[in-house]
Order: C-alpha cells, then sequence, then structure tokens
C-alpha cells in the first residue's frame, strides 16, 4: 500500500472529516471568558474521543486554568511532537457576523467554499488536518503514522498562563525529536514552513505631572502638561529613516545571511498590494531594508495606544495631571526581552524633567525564535509541501510571535517545525472568521505527504 492509497482515502472521505470539524467548531471553547470553562473542558474531552477512536493513548490533562490533551502512540523512527490549541478567540462584535459563531457551516463564496465560524482557521481547523491525515493513515496501514504525540492546549487565545509549567512537569513525555506546528499559513497562496518568528516585550508608561488636572489658562505656558512630554518623548523614537533612537536597541541584532535573503527576495513579495489592502502605500520602516527584512528579520517598536485628559464630548480646557502609553517591541534572534525593555525604560527616564515622574508596568515577553532547518526532516517536508501544491514550498519568516515554538526550544531542547494552511483573508480573531474547504483538503493530504518522508 502505499501513500497514493492514503492521499485517495483522504479525498473519499472529506464529506465525514468535515462534518466532524463542524461538530468541534460548535463547540464554544472561548478561554479567555471564564463563562465558556465548561466548553473548553468539553473541546477537550471531544478530542480525547476522537485520538482514543484513532488508536492513541489518549487523556484530558488538568491544569490551573484549561485542561491540556494529550495523546501518544509508540511506533518505529523518529519521535514526532504535534502541536494545536483547541480554544478560540471571543467573537466580540457580535453583531458584525452574518451568522452565529458557533453554528458553522460549509458557504459557497466568489473564492471558492468555506467553513464558516469561530475557530475554522484558528486553529481547529488546522489541528483537525494533522488528525485526519493520522486517521487516513491508520484506515489503510491498520497503525498510525510512526511514532506519534499529540499535544493540545486549551489557553493559547488568553496568553497559556499554564502551558511552561506543565511543559516543564512534563518534560520527559513531551520530549520528541522534533515538534510541528499547525498554526500559521500560506504565503502568498503558497506552501511555506515558518523557520524565524520574531520575540516580544512589552510596556506600559505613565508620566505624571501636575498633582490635578489644571485650567489650561490659568497655568497653561508654564505646567508641564504630561501629554505634550510623552508625545515628545515617543516621537523621538525614531529618526526620518525609521530606525529605532534608543541607544543600544541594535546591538544585539544579527544581519541575515545573504542567502535568506536572496530567497527572500525570490518570492516576489507584492508590498505595495501587501499594504494597499490597508489602506496604505508607503514602507514605514527602515529604508535600507527590503520589504519582507522589514516584517521578518528586523526588530520593531510600536506605539499600540496613547491617552490622557479629557475625551469626552465637546471640549475640556485642562491640562491632564496623567499621560499613558502602550508599546510592544517585536524582537529577532539574539534580542532578550528583559534587555530592550530597560534600555527603553532608561531612555525615557532620562527625558523626564525633575519635577515629573515616570513609572512603568512590564508586560509578559519572549525571545525570537530561529529553527535549525539544517535538520534534513525540514528539506523533506518542503520537498512533501512542494509535491502537494505544485509548485516550490518556502522557507519563510513571520513577524507575529508564536511563544509555543521559543518554548519547545528552551523548555524541552527541540525545534519546531511550522507548517500551517490558513489564508491571510481568513479573518482570524475577526468576524465571519472562515477556512477554504481547499486548504482543509489540501492541509490533510500535505500532512500525509510530510509524515510519509518525515515520520520514517
Amino acid at each position: 500500500m502505499t501513500l497514493d492509497t492514503v492521499l485517495a482515502r483522504i479525498d473519499e472521505t472529506l464529506p465525514e472529516a468535515v462534518d466532524r470539524l463542524l461538530e468541534l467548531l460548535r463547540i464554544p471553547s472561548v478561554s479567555t471568558d471564564p463563562a465558556f470553562a465548561e466548553a473548553c473542558a468539553s473541546a477537550a474531552d471531544w478530542l480525547v474521543d476522537d485520538l482514543c477512536e484513532l488508536g492513541f493513548d489518549a487523556s484530558v490533562r488538568p491544569t490551573p486554568g484549561h485542561p491540556m490533551v494529550m495523546a501518544r502512540a509508540k511506533g518505529p523512527g523518529k519521535h514526532i511532537l504535534f502541536y494545536g490549541h483547541y480554544d478560540v478567540q471571543p467573537v466580540d462584535p457580535l453583531n458584525l457576523w452574518n451568522r452565529d459563531p458557533f453554528d458553522p457551516e460549509l458557504q459557497d463564496t466568489p473564492k471558492g467554499r468555506v467553513i464558516r465560524g469561530r475557530g475554522a482557521s484558528d486553529d481547529k481547523g488546522q489541528l483537525m488536518t494533522f488528525l485526519e491525515a493520522c486517521r487516513a493513515w491508520k484506515a489503510v496501514h491498520g497503525t498510525l503514522p510512526g511514532n506519534l504525540t499529540i499535544f493540545l492546549e486549551g489557553e493559547e487565545e488568553s496568553g497559556s498562563p499554564s502551558l511552561v509549567p506543565f511543559m516543564e512537569e512534563n518534560a520527559e513525555e513531551l520530549r520528541a525529536d522534533l515538534a510541528l506546528i499547525c498554526d500559521t499559513g500560506l504565503f502568498a497562496d503558497k506552501p511555506a514552513i515558518v523557520t524565524m518568528l520574531r520575540g516580544l516585550a512589552g510596556d506600559e508608561v505613565t508620566i505624571t505631572g501636575p498633582s490635578k488636572d489644571l485650567h489650561s489658562g490659568m497655568y497653561g505656558g508654564l505646567a508641564m502638561n504630561p501629554l505634550r512630554l510623552l508625545t515628545k518623548i515617543l516621537g523621538g523614537m525614531f529618526d526620518d529613516q525609521g530606525r529605532v533612537t534608543i541607544p543600544g536597541f541594535y546591538d544585539d541584532v544579527r544581519e541575515l545571511p545573504d542567502e535568506i535573503r536572496a530567497q527572500w527576495q525570490g518570492l516576489g513579495f507584492d508590498h505595495a498590494g501587501f499594504l494597499g489592502e490597508v489602506g496604505l502605500s508607503l514602507p514605514a520602516g527602515e529604508q535600507d531594508r527590503t520589504p519582507l527584512e522589514m516584517l521578518w528579520s528586523r526588530p520593531t517598536a510600536e506605539i499600540n495606544g496613547m491617552w490622557g485628559g479629557y475625551q469626552g464630548a465637546g471640549s475640556k480646557t485642562v491640562i491632564p495631571s496623567q499621560a499613558f502609553a502602550k508599546l510592544t517591541f517585536r524582537l529577532v534572534p539574539g534580542m532578550d526581552p528583559e534587555k530592550v525593555q530597560t534600555l527603553f525604560r532608561d531612555w525615557v527616564r532620562a527625558q523626564v524633567p525633575a519635577d515629573c515622574t515616570v513609572s512603568f508596568s512590564p508586560k509578559a515577553g519572549a525571545p525570537a525564535s530561529e529553527m535549525a532547518v539544517g535538520d534534513p526532516a525540514f528539506e523533506a517536508a518542503r520537498l512533501a509541501l512542494s509535491e502537494e501544491w505544485g509548485q516550490p514550498a518556502a522557507f519563510v519568516g513571520c513577524g507575529g510571535s508564536i511563544p509555543i515554538a521559543g518554548h519547545f526550544k528552551t523548555v524541552l531542547g527541540m525545534d519546531a517545525m511550522l507548517i500551517g494552511f490558513g489564508r491571510d483573508d481568513d479573518q482570524i480573531h475577526s468576524p465571519n472568521e472562515k477556512y477554504d474547504l481547499e486548504c482543509f483538503h489540501k492541509g490533510i493530504r500535505s500532512w500525509a505527504r510530510v509524515l510519509d518522508r518525515i515520520a520514517g
């Protein structure tokens, strides 16, 4: 029996696979809202039942938050761990959905058939591509494809507070030769393996000037306005070439290897079209870098929010007592989140006059991740994806942060391969989330091909 037999089985049983996904999507497993705790537990139970039916030794593992799902099938060959998450984002604003977000359905659209519902793409549809590949393999071969561990989380969309402690407590059980993560997407409609993820550091700044709000006529011109001070400081965080001016910010940033830069240039990224979709046209980052470098391999500083003073209807002529801002920094390999936070704070403090004060409220951070693509499994997976999609798969970066990839490295000492089949228009985290039926179908076929090449 050959891989072709497994692929044929996937094609024949696609309607049943869709039905199973729709059943999972009906469970409102919103992890951030305590009102949905029972639903999260139900989703974990559903997955354990499905995994047991497939032949895995599966169980629900309690945590201080939502449960983990663990499953094991011992076999020959490389030990592969697959990670996904069964929890979903809140559905608000509900009035912008065209149907009940937890009443999923197949829909016909001008771009083809889609599976519509919360979690369809992020991440229930993605994790089910792997499970359905295992199901077809088992139906054809009578055994699961190799030496597998399944690890499904229920708190990814709420900051994963239980994740690292669980990984540390269960390290021996979780440790494998390689982790597979299905929580990413295609690149410009081409199959892709993410090999570089930016990290994250964050902070909240509060500048206090006068002891109370002041009348701007009585005090204006003499009293320092905290909003004026904050905007001056943050406005000076960038130079005219788009570089961050915080001293030491780039000290630990490594240059991108020429061969990787050349590969990225060959992807034909249309930055004008990318920006045009959100009403912009001009790259705002470092002007001596290519657009993909700006997105994937260069650090950033972003002001995510700024407020202070009167914000109601009409006007109120005050000098506010306080001004606030929230910031995040996207980090690249080599950068330490705590060091970046310290550099930022020292830079701000040096610019605050003696009669004003500044305080900070740190946000959780994570370092960047860089995968060891020299492992032959990466090239084998790339070839498998290329065969399924009919075009060369690429090693790409990702501007966002997927902390689990870094945790696999730092906690378990193993690399992760990030392969996903989402599209940019899937509207994850937004109303009317969808997952293309083609992506679900070809995602299942893709995993069968990847497992055929690397699991032996």
